[in-house]
């Protein structure tokens, strides 16, 4: 939702943040590539340091960077339809081990699978619609989309950790924030659900009109 209602704001500062990436002559498939390399790193690295406050931030910094190569390949003129296929594979990888790391270092397996499926079914909502019917892929401004699950996620790690930090007992707060994603992630599949099939029923009516 975010992205989509800002897009002409964000998008500029997304092009800013690319200029080093350009400069040394990085492809986006490579920085989409080094996104996953760099998102994976932070993974295993919270499994040895079991911080979450480290994790947050840590995966926020990941996050960002792998959200630099759409910018490069506009910078770039390097947009492509393989290119956008390998970001929104590489993102469902993401998220498969960013949440199998979670439930394997806090023990949540059932929690972070909710979580899991709910991002792969909101973007598997859009994906089968295309399939259907040629669909515009920016007017979908959903509630919690790709860029709503990241900071979300990493506010959450981020105030569990500092609660940590100050000795609060509240080792419920991931928990909690987990499953608040799955709700809110499968609340928007449902959403998408509902606007693909009044976009298909409208274009099955425009089709069957001589």
């Amino acid at each position: 939702m975010i992205d989509g209602l800002i897009k002409d704001k964000i998008d500029p500062i997304w092009e800013s943040l690319s200029t080093p990436l350009v400069r040394i002559g990085m492809t986006p498939n490579q920085v989409t590539f080094a996104g996953l390399v760099l998102v994976s790193a932070v993974c295993a690295a919270y499994v040895w340091h079991g911080s979450a406050l480290i994790f947050g931030i840590t995966l926020a910094v990941a996050f960002t960077f792998d959200a630099l190569d759409g910018a490069v390949a506009r910078r770039r003129d390097m947009c492509s339809v393989v290119g956008g296929y390998f970001d929104a594979m590489v993102d469902r990888y993401q998220e498969l081990v960013v949440f199998a790391t979670i439930a394997y270092v806090n023990d949540m397996w059932p929690l972070a699978l909710l979580a899991l499926t709910g991002g792969v079914f909101t973007s598997y909502a859009k994906a089968r619609t295309a399939i259907e019917m040629p669909i515009s892929n920016t007017d979908w401004p959903d509630l919690f989309e790709r860029l709503e699950r990241v900071i979300f996620l990493s506010v959450v790690l981020i105030l569990q950790g500092t609660l940590d930090a100050l000795g609060v007992n509240a080792g419920w707060f991931l928990g909690a924030g987990v499953a608040i994603y799955a709700v809110l992630s499968h609340a928007t599949a449902l959403q998408r659900g509902l606007r693909a099939a009044r976009m298909l029923r409208a274009h099955e009516t425009k089709i069957g009109t001589p």
